[in-house]
C-alpha cells in the first residue's frame, strides 16, 4: 500500500500538474488525513494561482526538485511524462496521470521498459462507459477550441476576417464540428452561444438524435461521412476536431487532399491531437507557436489546450480525480480489483501493455489488465 504520494510540477507547459484548486490543497490533505506522505514540488500551484504555502498548511512537505518527487511510491500528475523524465520511471512506481500512449511511442516503450504501473486519467471507465477524468479536459477543451478559432479567424492574425456571430444584416460564420461527444458538444454551445451556424457530425445515428432534442434543432446534425465532411469543409470557417476513441488513435476524417474544399484562410482546431489527431495534417504544438499554415489554412493544434485557463482546469480535474487519488493511496494496485473503472485505467505494469487500443496502434503484444493483476 503506497503511502508516500508525490504531486509532481509539470515540466512543460502551463498547466499545474499538481491537480490542485484553489481551495484543492484541502482536497488533497485528505491524505494525510489517512495517514499518507503528501510531497509536493515547489511552485507545483504556482500556475493556478495556488502559493506554495498552502500546501503546507495542509500538511504536505515540499520538495526542490522533479527527482525527489519522483522518488516517492505514488506519482500524481496531469500532463503525460516528458522525455526528462523518463529516467524517473522503475518497476515499483505507481504512476497516475493522462498517457495518451496511443500517440506516443516513445513514452510506451519508456514505460514498457522501467515497468513502471501506469494507470491512465483518459481510460479509465465507468460501466456506462462515460470517461469521468477526461470529461472535464473534454469539457474545458471543447469550450476552448471555439474561442481559439474565433480569435484566429480574425484578419490581423492571419485569418480571413469573419466573426463568428455576424452582425445584422450580415451572415454569421459557419462553425463544423467532427464528433458529437463531450468536446463536440461544448464546442457546439460555445459557437452557437456567440451566434456562428453549427453543424455537428457523428456516426452513431442515436446520438444525432439526441443532440437535436437537446439542442431543439437549433444547428444542423449529419452523419459522417465523406461525402458530408467534404459539403461542409466548403462552407466551413471553423473545422472543430472532436473525434475520440477511449485510448486510441484518432481516425483522419479529414485528409490532406480534402483541404483544397475550404477557404483560404479558414481555421482547423483539432481538439483530438493528444490522440494523433482526427486532421492528417495537424501536429502538436504550444501555447507559445499554437498555428501553422497547409495549403492555405489555419492549423490550431495545442496539444494541451486546458494549460491556458490552468485555474479553471485544476479546479475541474480535481473535483474528479481526488477520490481514485485517495483510493489508490489507500490500497495501492489492489485497488484496480476493488474498482473496475481503475482496472480499465491500467495501461502498462511489469513491462507489459495492458490496454488493447495501444497495442494494436503499435502492433505490440497485448495482456489483458485482469491477468496483471490476478
Amino acid at each position: 500500500m503506497p503511502n508516500n504520494c508525490s504531486l509532481s510540477r509539470n515540466l512543460e507547459g502551463d498547466f499545474s500538474s499538481s491537480g490542485t484548486e484553489n481551495i484543492g490543497y484541502r482536497k488533497w490533505g485528505r491524505l494525510r488525513a489517512r495517514g499518507h506522505q503528501v510531497f509536493v514540488q515547489k511552485s507545483a500551484g504556482v500556475g493556478s494561482g495556488i502559493p506554495d504555502e498552502a500546501y503546507v498548511q495542509a500538511g504536505a512537505t515540499l520538495v526542490d526538485t522533479a527527482a525527489e518527487a519522483w522518488a516517492q511510491e505514488m506519482v500524481v500528475k496531469v500532463k503525460e511524462p516528458i522525455s526528462s523524465e523518463y529516467a524517473f520511471l522503475r518497476p515499483d512506481l505507481l504512476l497516475f496521470t493522462y498517457l495518451h500512449l496511443a500517440a506516443e511511442r516513445h513514452l510506451t516503450d519508456a514505460l514498457l521498459n522501467a515497468g513502471t504501473t501506469a494507470v491512465a486519467y483518459e481510460t479509465v471507465q465507468l460501466e456506462d462507459g462515460s470517461l469521468p477524468l477526461l470529461t472535464p479536459m473534454s469539457e474545458v477543451a471543447g469550450r476552448l477550441s471555439v474561442q481559439a478559432g474565433a480569435y484566429h479567424l480574425q484578419k490581423p492574425v492571419g485569418g480571413k476576417g469573419v466573426l463568428l456571430g455576424g452582425v445584422p444584416g450580415v451572415e454569421s460564420g459557419n462553425v463544423t464540428v467532427l464528433g458529437g461527444g463531450v468536446v463536440g458538444v461544448n464546442a457546439a454551445k460555445m459557437a452557437m452561444g456567440l451566434g456562428a451556424k453549427v453543424t455537428i457530425l457523428d456516426v452513431s445515428h442515436r446520438r444525432l438524435q439526441y443532440l437535436d432534442d437537446v439542442f431543439g434543432g437549433r444547428m444542423q446534425t449529419l452523419m459522417s461521412t465523406e461525402e458530408n465532411i467534404i459539403k461542409c469543409l466548403e462552407r466551413a470557417d471553423l473545422l472543430i476536431g472532436a473525434v475520440l476513441i477511449p485510448g486510441a488513435k484518432a481516425p483522419h476524417l479529414v485528409t490532406r487532399d480534402m483541404l483544397k474544399y475550404m477557404q483560404p484562410a479558414s481555421v482547423i482546431v483539432d481538439v483530438a491531437v493528444d490522440q494523433g489527431g482526427c486532421v492528417e495534417t495537424i501536429y502538436a504544438t504550444t501555447h507559445d507557436d499554437p498555428i501553422y499554415l497547409v495549403d492555405e489554412i489555419i492549423h490550431y493544434g495545442v496539444a494541451n489546450m486546458p494549460g491556458a485557463v490552468p485555474r479553471t482546469s485544476t479546479m475541474a480535474l480535481t473535483n474528479q480525480t481526488i477520490r481514485y487519488v485517495l483510493e489508490l493511496a489507500d490500497r495501492g494496485v489492489a485497488a484496480l480489483n476493488h474498482n473496475k473503472a481503475l482496472e480499465l485505467g491500467l495501461n502498462t505494469m511489469h513491462g507489459k501493455l495492458t490496454y488493447q487500443a495501444v497495442a494494436q496502434a503499435f502492433d505490440l503484444e497485448y495482456v489483458p489488465a485482469q491477468v496483471m493483476l490476478a
